[in-house]
């Protein structure tokens, strides 16, 4: 809940903390970068003032500069405040006035964290927490507190110029601010898993590449759009980063499996995919592949069917979603935006063969597999780029 006449968002950010000294300084720029370039594709105006580890936004849209901060990569939580003076009495009248309107239903607690010299203030952050929670208790009708389970919890951020006042902190992704690692090309179906995995790399730090194959007669335009769709939503989380979708070929290496290989057809499949990424990760300065694979999902996804379509590129292949249950990469593609676009199957299913071969090994799938060289070269050469 946003308090009324919040001014202010106070960012918190993690792991870049646990940095060295000089890679958390490059970090913490990093995240400037990106967190004013979010604000800005939202049409959110405001100041972002980066003065110790606790960065704040000063604006009168807080809502919106709330949610910005919390799809910024690297920011744990973010929390609409009121700013007033680092004293006793204005964060008593505060607390009150922010009690009073919000109307609070149930014990409640004040967590109160005071920095700065001591010479600043002579208080403690206990004091805080008492004679705030006194405050709050004047205020209200029928008060009640509960330190170890409240159902409203005040907080207090006492700084040596400043304190804020806020009632929440709202979840951020975490992770690293996006473009702190080099690329990666993202195998992108536009099904559930996939973009999931892209957002995933993208939370560690490293932008992508989407890279969509295109099925042609085994797949069709609305899985195209499809795909597209999910690109142009990962997009939002990085907007000042490039983000165009390449779309390769692949209806002829599909039409080449179909006709001459039976159970190992799957593995061939990815085995083609994973030799066109490469070339598209040499020629986008990326070093690694990703996929939306976890083990055991389908049978091209074991552990034995993994290692042999790992076996033909030398890239490393991440799977952000191996060990992932079906339910968790769903409740987490709702949550970033791109289940909607990607809840009908894709057209790659159309090819899978009736009795698909689940612990295949290099030597079987190679002696199946036909040659398939001409036609990486053509889809390499026949990716195309959409503009996002």
């Amino acid at each position: 809940m946003t308090p009324p006449g919040a001014d202010t968002v106070l960012v918190r950010y993690g792991d870049i903390g646990v940095k060295s000294t000089k890679v958390q300084r490059d970090m913490e720029r990093a995240l400037e970068t990106n967190l004013r370039a979010m604000l800005d594709s939202r049409g959110v105006s405001g100041e972002l003032d980066w003065q110790w580890s606790r960065p704040r936004i000063r604006t009168g849209r807080v809502d919106a500069a709330t949610d910005a901060a919390c799809d910024t990569f690297g920011i744990v939580s973010a929390s609409p405040a009121i700013s007033t003076e680092p004293t006793m009495a204005a964060i008593r009248e505060v607390l009150a006035d922010v009690a009073g309107a919000i109307g609070v239903e149930g014990p409640f607690a004040v967590s109160a964290r005071r920095a700065g010299e001591r010479e600043a203030h002579p208080f403690t952050s206990t004091d805080i927490e008492r004679e705030g929670g006194q405050a709050i208790w004047d205020s209200l009708d029928e008060p009640a507190v509960d330190l170890d389970d409240p159902s409203q919890v005040f907080y207090v951020e006492c700084r040596q110029r400043e304190a804020f006042v806020f009632t929440e902190k709202r979840a951020g992704p975490g992770g690293l601010p996006l473009g702190t690692q080099r690329p990666l090309v993202a195998l992108l179906s536009g099904g559930i898993d996939s973009p999931v995995a892209a957002w995933e790399v993208m939370k560690r730090g490293a932008p992508v590449v989407p890279l969509y194959f295109d099925f042609e007669a085994y797949g069709g335009a609305d899985h195209v759009a499809r795909a597209v769709e999910s690109a142009r939503t990962l997009e939002r989380y990085a907007p000042n980063h490039g983000f165009d979708l390449r779309i390769a070929p692949a209806g002829a290496a599909a039409d080449r499996l179909m006709s001459g290989v039976e159970d190992t057809r799957m593995l061939s499949l990815r085995r083609f995919m994973l030799r066109v990424a490469e070339r598209v990760a040499e020629a986008e300065r990326a070093v690694g592949i990703v996929t939306g694979e976890a083990i055991g999902q389908k049978s091209s996804q074991t552990g034995a069917n993994l290692a042999v379509t790992d076996s033909v590129t030398r890239l490393p292949v991440h799977r952000p979603l191996l060990t992932w249950d079906k339910q968790e990469i769903i409740a987490r593609a709702r949550g970033i935006g791109t289940y909607e676009d990607s809840a009908i199957e894709t057209g790659c299913n159309r090819i899978a063969p009736d009795y698909p071969e689940t612990n295949a090994s290099i030597e079987e799938v190679e002696e199946s597999e036909p040659d398939l060289e001409a036609l990486v070269s053509e889809a390499v050469a026949g990716t195309e780029r959409v503009e996002l």
